[in-house]
């Protein structure tokens, strides 16, 4: 089944993906830090029974991984897709994960919260990805007692969460801004308003490739709803900065900008050794370059599987052993070579 990052949605120039998130906890259980094995095994049973039970679309759609079963390298691979948390990843619980064939939904199990119901899509698609985060939600509900104050809402094992439990975001391109200088100012600005900007994996990570992710950091005293809306509004005006600064870009330094991306793309067109920061940033170029019409031969979604495949734990899984850093990034620039040399002569 082909994977939901493979096209290109709306905004595409500069929306990577958006994603919506439902932090749930089962009443009657203590959080998972403080729950048994047992009781982490039966939030596992009842979370599948009360999926697949009268809905024969998701039984066959939804693949149960059992964390206790699956190889680093395997976990890794799914950090990286950003279809499960490190934390869960890397959590000595009885943890697990219902994930979609095509991957666009995923459930973590016995993470910080008993559930985290995630669903993804490319581009500008915040509408489409809650609405299914809702259908999940509504549909564990129906069978299922969930833990719920009338006066604060849902309760979670972090107090940032409480109320309604949700998290949205949107994963942005943003070299123009970056280079020009104004991204500091428009993060201060997205601060103000309630909006957390982040790296390409989340918390605490760099913004490689130019990506930030933005998502609100308030989940109290606002419905979802408005917090969908909240966030794709913020989002929206800084894609129009971003495109505004690209033009800009080009109509003051087009020679000099071109020069840059052309010099990426043969970089990655003939480079021997490649490490993923480098990689990472000379895939942004290029990205840059399909969009502003410089590039021809790839388009956004080459991009999108570029940058997850240079990943250590992707090319682990596809060398079939383990790897030392010098060679990962040979492994690496073996695969963008052919990757992006696949429809021309060297």
């Amino acid at each position: 089944m082909k994977k939901w990052y493979i096209d290109a949605g709306p905004d595409s120039d500069v929306v990577v993906s958006s994603r919506v998130r439902l932090a749930r906890n089962f009443k009657g259980y203590p959080f998972p830090r403080r729950s048994t094995g047992q009781q982490q095994e039966r939030i596992i049973a009842e979370t599948c029974e009360a999926l697949f039970i009268d809905n024969p679309i998701l039984q066959k759609s939804l693949e149960l991984f059992r964390f206790k079963d699956i190889s680093p390298i395997d976990k890794q691979v799914l950090v990286e897709k950003h279809l499960i948390s490190k934390e869960l990843a890397d959590s000595n619980l009885d943890t697990a994960a219902l994930i979609s064939k095509d991957e666009q939904i995923s459930i973590m199990i016995n993470e910080e919260d008993h559930l985290r119901i995630q669903c993804l899509a490319s581009g500008m698609q915040l509408e489409k990805v809650f609405e299914l985060c809702n259908f999940l939600d509504d549909t564990i509900s129906e069978k299922i007692d969930i833990a719920y104050n009338d006066k604060i809402g849902y309760l979670t094992s972090c107090p940032t969460n409480v109320g309604t439990g949700i998290r949205v975001s949107l994963m942005l391109h943003l070299p123009a801004l970056v280079m020009t200088g104004y991204i500091g100012p428009v993060l201060e600005s997205c601060g103000k308003l309630g909006v957390a900007v982040r790296g390409l994996y989340g918390e605490n990570t760099e913004a490689y490739g130019n990506m930030y992710q933005l998502s609100n950091q308030i989940t109290l005293g606002k419905s979802e709803k408005d917090i969908v809306m909240s966030i794709q509004h913020i989002g929206s005006q800084v894609i129009e900065q971003e495109r505004l600064l690209r033009k800009e870009l080009q109509r003051k330094n087009s020679g000099k900008l071109e020069d840059r991306i052309m010099r990426s793309y043969g970089i990655m067109r003939y480079c021997r050794v490649l490490t993923s920061e480098e990689a990472l940033r000379r895939l942004s170029d290029i990205r840059l370059g399909i969009n502003l019409g410089y590039i021809n031969e790839l388009n956004e979604t080459d991009i999108n599987e570029m940058v997850l495949n240079i990943q250590p734990g992707n090319l682990l899984k596809e060398a079939g052993k383990l790897l030392k850093p010098e060679d990962r990034d040979i492994k690496r620039a073996e695969y963008v070579r052919s990757r992006i040399n696949k429809n021309q002569s060297i």
